[in-house]
């Protein structure tokens, strides 16, 4: 629908046709409650491999990634090696990391980025976004390639790249996506979930408020029209983010 051709009603039309509409967000709120029961309802996978990560003190475990708490969400951030500055959409995500990690880490949550670039590659960007969230490195490891955001050019040329869980198209060795854990109380770590592409959705609060206005997200483009959040003042260079995924 045009916006400009948009329907103007009487109050008492708008009222009949909010209700009917209510009637429908109730029934998507309980539906998005059920799934998310069925997320937490699914099969666990027992971590064995001994993961290793560098941070601002030098190598850490998986298991140090969670701190005092038994829950560890990891965000699977695009910064490869050589890179000089982040994914434009997964620094959109991130900029919502610092609110929510006030929160989370109140209610048994750790929310850590990683990435596959050396730890000192990608200081001066995360300096100048000014972000305060735990962010650490996986070069060396297997764990972006484990957990399906790292694809090598062999891959890519023996046509077995796969990315959410199903055949991927494209050439891009990083993708972004989110991995949580669970550790008991002995110390035993879990994978419970993965989510990629469309899934990282319910980490942008951003997109939840245009989905309540009249133009909603207005792009062509997933993410198409972001930019780090120092550039917007800056002419546009007419190319999207780098980690716009369709589904």
């Amino acid at each position: 629908m045009n916006i400009s051709d948009h329907p103007v009603v009487s109050r008492e039309h708008w009222l009949q046709a909010r209700k009917q509409h209510l009637i429908r967000e109730k029934a998507f709120t309980r539906q998005r409650d059920q799934l998310s029961a069925e997320r937490r309802a699914l099969p666990w996978v027992k971590i064995d491999k001994p993961y290793h990560f560098q941070g601002p003190e030098g190598t850490l475990s998986l298991g140090e990634l969670f701190g005092a708490h038994s829950q560890l969400v990891v965000y699977h951030f695009m910064f490869g090696a050589g890179w000089e500055e982040g994914c434009k959409g997964c620094s959109f995500l991130a900029d919502h990391f610092d609110g929510a990690n006030q929160h989370l880490a109140h209610h048994d949550v750790a929310l850590v980025a990683v990435s596959h670039a050396p730890y000192g590659e990608f200081q001066a960007f995360r300096r100048r976004m000014g972000w305060r969230f735990p962010w650490v490195s996986s070069a060396g490891d297997d764990f972006n390639q484990d957990f399906g955001v790292s694809l090598s050019a062999e891959q890519w040329a023996e046509g077995v790249a796969t990315y959410n869980y199903e055949p991927a198209s494209g050439d891009e060795e990083e993708l972004p996506g989110l991995s949580v854990f669970y550790r008991n109380d002995q110390g035993e770590i879990f994978h419970t979930y993965s989510t990629y592409a469309r899934g990282l959705d319910l980490l942008v609060g951003a997109y939840n408020v245009l989905d309540l206005t009249p133009k909603g997200r207005n792009e062509e483009q997933i993410m198409g029209w972001v930019r780090h959040h120092d550039r917007y003042q800056e002419p546009s260079k007419g190319k999207g983010s780098s980690c716009c995924c369709d589904d």
